[in-house]
């Protein structure tokens, strides 16, 4: 055995010593907290720590003595090789069982003492090791993204005691969580379920997607993870062969999960309408194309539904000749939305729109089961290798309703209700609070959560909320407007104004309106036509992947306002900036912009671009968002 040592201890020190040449010495947390406030100090006890997240020494004592990987660099003889060879042989004969000692700072792990012990168990490629340990607290930096995603696992940690996984998303360890109260397997004896998560789900999926080359993507292990649960549900039962299969379409979604990879398509292309040769013939044109459209509400109740609906009229009798349209209604944002659009892929559609972003798990997992079929979701989320994604600048006409609130309130404040602070709805929030704050720059702008999508009953109940709040202007889905202001455009969001003591609006005023007909007619046209450029990047897996964004200028997006109730002064300065906007003159996101915490985000004359705009995760400074839970 000592010679298998010594030989082992010479092969380590090689790779140690070329590592250190190359790459330099362990990283030393001394060095990393010089810049730092540590705010505590938590004993977090003996726990089984992931040998992969041991990255570095406390101090520089020892940093030189190993490589970044923690192999050995010194192969002269030493007390450091003889001891290094030691463990290694009593380790191989009874196993280190004495824990070392550790700092935990933003979830990776620097060692105080028993270098060697991980120099040992990394050279023969344990799992974990166990440590006493203390957790460095830093001081909590909101415009920090590690900082804030190291908060929100802390959160996790109280509640689940896992430190394995990790996100390089906010928000994610939140999700999860919330994901893993509807985990309740079968537990035997003293079992706690969340161990039994991380051994039968999370380690399952992790040996699967390391061996299929998970390691090389751009992604932690964890994000990879949530993406599959999040398309099939935490208590799927995860075998082998089910997960290699799904992991081996899923795997061409992740490796699109960084930023850079998205292209957005922020207007109509402008290609001959010649047929382009050697694109991959996915779709296969018939003599009429079936497309599908899928609802989440009913035609007859739900503004957004019944835009949808005009749409698809529209585009049923602009291109009748080619295409064969069908719909569902009160498909149910639950598990079961998938079923339902299975269905209309099984029925042989060749197209289907999804027509709510709650439906986009459940559109992905069918796309990478129906390959043939092209699936669009409507939604400001990032685009799919197996599925495109559509949405429209609605922050464009948000602006310009946005200016005649600034101009009609009375009492400077202004009401908001929306859904969740997600990117798309924080660029209409703020946009619409820049408008108003360019003709009224005494305007405050409060938001309210309804945390639902579609419900008539919070969003009333979020109206109350902030009539409470002395707004006498409120933008508000409001499904009380009628029928016969709405059937034209679809209305679903209005700008309504309130006298003092009432409930209800007194006057609507302005709403953004949507022409879904024209953004169907331009997709279905492009694969029709088979001439649309981005087609072949939709289906190249070498090329960047597209976000459909139509605007104002697009014709997608526009502006309804009572000519009866705005003044005629201020209808003409709306329309002069409509017109500013659709010919580019002028961009909403123009600077100086501060944020609601005094941060400069926009410098004067600076514009942002779409990309930015479209991940805007901060609000401009007119603006009080309630807390969202």
């Amino acid at each position: 055995m000592e010679m298998e040592a010594k030989e082992h201890y010479r092969e380590m020190s090689k790779i140690g010593k070329r590592e250190l040449m190359s790459k330099g010495p362990l990283i030393c947390l001394d060095e990393i907290l010089k810049n730092e406030e540590i705010v505590a100090n938590v004993d977090l006890g003996t726990l089984e720590i992931p040998l992969k997240k041991i990255v570095g020494t406390y101090s520089n004592s020892r940093s030189n003595a190993f490589s970044k990987s923690f192999m050995p660099a010194i192969d002269t003889d030493s007390e450091f090789r003889t001891k290094w060879i030691a463990l290694y042989e009593s380790h191989l004969e009874e196993g280190i069982n004495q824990p070392i000692k550790v700092y935990e700072y933003l979830n990776y792990f620097y060692v105080i003492e028993g270098n060697k012990r991980v120099s040992v168990l990394k050279s023969l490629k344990a799992f974990s090791i166990r440590a006493e340990v203390i957790r460095l607290v830093p001081k909590k930096n909101k415009n920090d993204i590690t900082n804030t995603i190291y908060y929100e696992f802390m959160d996790f940690y109280n509640k689940t005691k896992l430190n394995c996984i990790w996100f390089t998303k906010k928000h994610s360890f939140n999700k999860l969580l919330s994901m893993l109260e509807a985990y309740n397997p079968k537990l035997y004896l003293e079992e706690d379920k969340y161990e039994h998560f991380k051994k039968f789900k999370y380690d399952t999926f992790r040996e699967v997607y390391l061996k299929m080359g998970g390691g090389k993507l751009p992604i932690t292990t964890g994000d990879a993870f949530l993406e599959y649960i999040s398309l099939y549900g935490i208590n799927d039962q995860l075998t082998g062969e089910k997960l290699s299969n799904r992991l081996k379409q899923l795997m061409k979604e992740l490796t699109h999960f960084k930023k850079d990879d998205v292209k957005i398509q922020t207007n109509e292309q402008k290609d001959s309408p010649k047929r382009l040769t050697g694109i991959p013939n996915l779709i296969s044109i018939p003599k009429k194309l079936k497309v599908a459209f899928v609802y989440a509400r009913n035609i007859k109740t739900s503004g957004w539904t019944y835009g949808h609906e005009l749409g698809r009229r529209y585009v049923q009798d602009k291109l009748s000749d080619q295409i064969i349209t069908k719909y569902i209604q009160g498909v149910p944002e639950n598990a079961f939305d998938y079923e339902y659009i299975k269905a209309l892929a099984e029925e042989g559609n060749n197209v289907i729109f999804t027509t709510s972003p709650i439906f986009r798990s459940a559109t992905l997992k069918c796309a990478m089961e129906y390959p043939n079929v092209k699936f669009f979701n409507c939604s400001d989320d990032r685009p799919y290798e197996h599925m495109s994604c559509y949405f429209g600048r609605v922050y464009e006409p948000r602006f310009l309703t946005g200016m005649i609130a600034g101009a009609m309130t009375k009492t400077n404040i202004i009401g908001y209700s929306a859904t969740s602070p997600s990117k798309e709805v924080i660029s209409a929030i703020n946009s619409f609070a820049l408008g108003a704050k360019l003709v009224n720059p005494y305007s405050e702008v409060k938001v309210a959560w309804t945390r639902e999508w579609n419900s008539h009953e919070k969003f009333t109940n979020v109206e109350t909320k902030l009539l409470d709040k002395k707004c006498d202007v409120i933008s508000n889905r409001n499904l009380k407007v009628a029928r016969t202001e709405t059937e034209k455009f679809g209305v679903y969001s209005m700008l309504c104004s309130f006298q003092k003591g009432s409930e209800e609006p007194d006057k609507y005023l302005a709403a953004p309106i949507w022409n879904w007909g024209i953004y169907y007619e331009k997709i279905l046209n492009n694969i029709l036509n088979d001439s649309f450029r981005t087609i072949v990047n939709m289906f190249n897996s070498n090329s960047k992947l597209i976000n459909f964004w139509y605007g104002m200028a697009e014709g997608v997006v526009d502006i309804y306002y009572s000519k009866k109730y705005v003044p005629i002064s201020l209808q003409k300065l709306v329309e002069a900036m409509r017109k500013m906007i659709i010919t580019h003159e002028f961009n909403p996101f123009t600077g100086e912009i501060y944020d609601n915490t005094g941060k400069l985000r926009l410098s004067e004359d600076q514009q942002a671009n779409p990309y930015e705009i479209l991940n805007i995760d901060w609000f401009v400074d007119n603006v009080e968002a309630e807390k969202y839970i």
